[in-house]
């Protein structure tokens, strides 16, 4: 299995209203924190791969979230009571 697939396969286990940081998803499948969110920029199917979860570890969202940005992260987390 290739490494964008098992950082896919982890971040579909995140459940609504739960969060996990780009280190955490890393270390469970031993890469860096970079690699998942170069991983995380090319999710083509953000319904079944709630990359909105994945978070900094200072609790922060990505300004570069690849759907429409910080605030509309920030806002489907509000949505699901994440934060």
């Amino acid at each position: 299995m290739k490494i964008f697939e098992k950082i896919y396969d982890e971040v579909k286990k995140i459940p609504k209203g739960s969060t996990k940081t780009y280190s955490e998803i890393a270390k469970i499948v031993k890469t860096t924190p970079r690699v998942v969110g170069f991983a995380l920029h090319q999710n083509k199917d953000p319904i079944s791969i709630p990359c909105h979860r994945v978070i900094f570890k200072d609790g922060s969202c990505s300004s570069g979230y690849a759907f429409g940005g910080k605030k509309a992260q920030e806002k489907k987390l509000k949505e699901e009571k994440a934060i």
